[in-house]
């Protein structure tokens, strides 16, 4: 669970309606045609704009910011030098029963490949074609959110100009302008809140998110190209410790 995502919706969720609530109540702030027209709206556009695969993942991408994948990455690097150490004493081919337990997708892939003696530029090729097409893909996924914030403004906009019509058309009738101003207003404010709480932020965690996934790839790509060729486990363990931040490198050698 990422704690500074999930307190920075819930504070900014509870700063808007706290405020609305103290002064005329949120009930003042409800209303079903801008909501039909925001949310609807945008959902519809968005449904337009991105293929239907991506749409039906919507909510496990939003929870991929709330509660994103975990890798702990110093235990990461002691297996990789696990692994190094056992393949510089009993060859590369002793990790093929590793290899074929590595929980780790993307690691049982490259040491798979080691193991079976492919050659270092094929498992590099392959790894890197392997990271830029999930990351292609996971920025897709960001983009959703991206677009979403778009859509939202400016169906927002679209709301005010209906309301702004609606009462132009009833300027005769006084009772008529407060609901056709309420949904002038009141669409731009969905609009606003739906691209600047959930919309913008949540593209760029995602974007986040999908650098540092990137970034253990690449620890991982260069333990598999050192184990593979029969580099010094602490050599390796200090090429894979600068991928850290200095305060998390720790070397199993020490002491």
């Amino acid at each position: 669970m990422d704690l500074g995502t999930v307190i920075g919706l819930v504070l900014i969720l509870a700063l808007l309606f706290g405020a609305m609530a103290m002064g005329v109540g949120i009930g003042a702030y409800i209303d079903i045609p801008s909501v039909l027209i925001v949310i609807g709206g945008s959902i519809g556009a968005l449904l337009i704009s991105f293929k239907m695969e991506q749409m039906k993942n919507f909510t496990k991408i939003f929870m991929i910011a709330i509660k994103p994948p975990q890798e702990d990455t110093p235990e990461l690097i002691k297996k990789l030098v696990d692994y190094a150490t056992t393949a510089r004493r009993d060859g590369i081919l002793s990790l093929e029963a590793a290899a074929a337990s590595e929980e780790n997708t993307f690691l049982q892939k490259g040491l798979s490949m080691a193991v079976d003696g492919n050659e270092p530029d094929t498992i590099r090729e392959l790894l890197e074609i392997d990271m830029e097409q999930t990351s292609s893909r996971h920025k897709g996924n960001a983009q959703i959110f991206s677009q979403w914030a778009g859509l939202a403004g400016a169906m927002g906009m679209i709301g005010t100009l209906i309301g702004l019509v609606a009462m132009l058309l009833n300027m005769a009738d006084p009772s008529a302008i407060g609901p056709s101003m309420a949904v002038a207003l009141l669409t731009t404010m969905y609009g606003a809140m739906i691209g600047n709480i959930f919309g913008a932020p949540i593209a760029n965690i995602l974007g986040i998110r999908n650098d540092e996934e990137n970034l253990v790839k690449e620890l991982i790509l260069e333990g598999i190209m050192s184990i593979q060729a029969g580099d010094n486990p602490r050599t390796l363990e200090g090429k894979l410790l600068s991928f850290l931040q200095p305060s998390e490198r720790v070397s199993q050698f020490d002491g």
